[in-house]
């Protein structure tokens, strides 16, 4: 599973969305990688094997209004899971 933290720089939402996803994982007993990646895309995006947990296609350094969500990540991560198995 591909889990990737995207953000713009001194995105102020980074950390609260890394502690999400790092609950979120936790919740569901992952003990997945995360890759952090720092640069111009809406931010902060989740994005699980390539989609993001909002649903959003949108590109380009931005702060995002639809910050990721616990149940979105919860969601996608167990979609993914199951996928997997």
């Amino acid at each position: 599973m591909l889990i990737e933290l995207r953000s713009v720089p001194g995105c102020p939402n980074l950390a609260p969305a890394r502690e999400l996803l790092r609950a979120c994982l936790a919740e569901l007993g992952l003990a997945a990688e995360v890759l952090e990646l720092v640069g111009d895309y809406p931010s902060p995006t989740v994005l699980v094997n390539g989609t993001d947990v909002m649903g959003c296609t949108g590109s380009g350094a931005s702060c995002r209004l639809d910050l990721p969500t616990f149940e979105a990540i919860r969601a996608a991560l167990a979609i993914a899971t199951r996928q997997a198995g």
